[in-house]
Parts: structure tokens; sequence; C-alpha cells
């Protein structure tokens, strides 16, 4: 009975320690850090906009392409969260990988929409239009990559049956991430749309 108290008490603490857990604190420093980053880029753009001299282009298609592919893979990243969380391994390993699979077609899809800018003449160095557009998505892709990278080492763990309902911070943040990277594409999308 004593012992039973205990334990309870004990995943209470762990409860409470990781809602104010230094990692995911640290994690959302870096999305707040990311958010204003973006958020200049776009207030920099819409301001360099209306100076006048610039060239307006159609987006490339696939940047509509990538937009659902994010969307897909942001399911299936959620998908392997909560298998982790019922301790359905085989589902967190085949959800991971599948996230993994999306989120480089994402990398590649967005090289192909740079491609197809220099197709139509929009170079980075050149009118300050294409620049925004390949440095905003490229520091984008950036972090698309470094998401990627914990992808990765959530898959690697999962083989090693590290990630499971009794250790599932590491993929927690790692979801929470993607997630974040998800909606950041989804908003820059929208705003090259609005402001072309």
């Amino acid at each position: 009975m004593k012992a039973d108290m205990m334990n309870e008490i004990q995943i209470i603490d762990e409860r409470e320690n990781d809602f104010i857990n230094p990692k995911k604190f640290a994690l959302w420093l870096i999305i707040v850090a990311s958010v204003m980053l973006f958020a200049a880029f776009t207030s920099a753009y819409i301001v360099r906009r209306g100076e006048g001299n610039w060239e307006l282009f159609d987006l490339p298609a696939v940047f509509a392409y990538n937009m659902i592919t994010i969307a897909i893979s942001s399911f299936f990243m959620q998908m392997a969260l909560l298998s982790a969380t019922k301790d359905e391994l085989s589902k967190t390993k085949l959800a991971l990988l599948i996230t993994m699979v999306l989120g480089i077609t994402f990398c590649y899809l967005q090289y192909q929409g740079w491609k197809e800018l220099v197709k139509n003449s929009v170079y980075l160095v050149g009118n300050p239009s294409g620049s925004f557009i390949y440095v905003i998505s490229g520091v984008h892709m950036l972090h698309v990559i470094g998401g990627l990278v914990f992808v990765a080492l959530m898959l690697l763990q999962s083989f090693r049956n590290r990630v499971h309902k009794k250790s599932i911070l590491y993929i927690s943040m790692c979801t929470t991430y993607w997630h974040f990277i998800g909606l950041v594409w989804a908003y820059l999308f929208i705003f090259f749309k609005m402001y072309r």
C-alpha cells in the first residue's frame, strides 16, 4: 500500500517536472526566437516591397505540394507520439519513418521549387523579391533539416526500444518542434501568396 502511494507520488512529481522541464523550456526559447526571426524577415519583405522596384512572379506550384507534404508529416509525427504513449512500439517506428521520408520529400520539393524559380529567371541575386523568397524559404529549410536530425535521433532511439510511455520527453519535444515548422511553412506560403 505504502509502495503504491510512493509510486503515485513519484508519477505526479515527474508530471510536474515535465511541465517546467528545462529541456522543454529551451525548446520553447528556440521556437520563440525562430518566430521572431521569421516575423523580422516578413516585416522586412513588406517594407522593401513598398519601396518599389519589386518584380512580380508566380510562386512555384511545388510550394503548394510542400504545404500538403508537411501537413501529412505532422499527422504522422503526432501518430508517433500517441503510439509511444500507448507503448505501440512498431507503430511508433513506422510513423517516425514516414515522418522522416516526408521531411526529406519536403526538402527535395523545396529544391525543385528553387530550380523552377531559376528557370523562370528569378535568382537569389537580382531583384529583391526573388532574393527574399530564396532567403526566407532557405532559412525555413534549415529548420526542417534540424527537425529531420531530431526525427532521425528519435527513430534510432525507437529501434533501441527507448521511446515508450515511460520515456516520452524527447519524442514530445520533437513533435512540438515538427508541428512548429509545419505551421511556419503554412504561414510563409500564405504570406507569399498574399504579398507577391
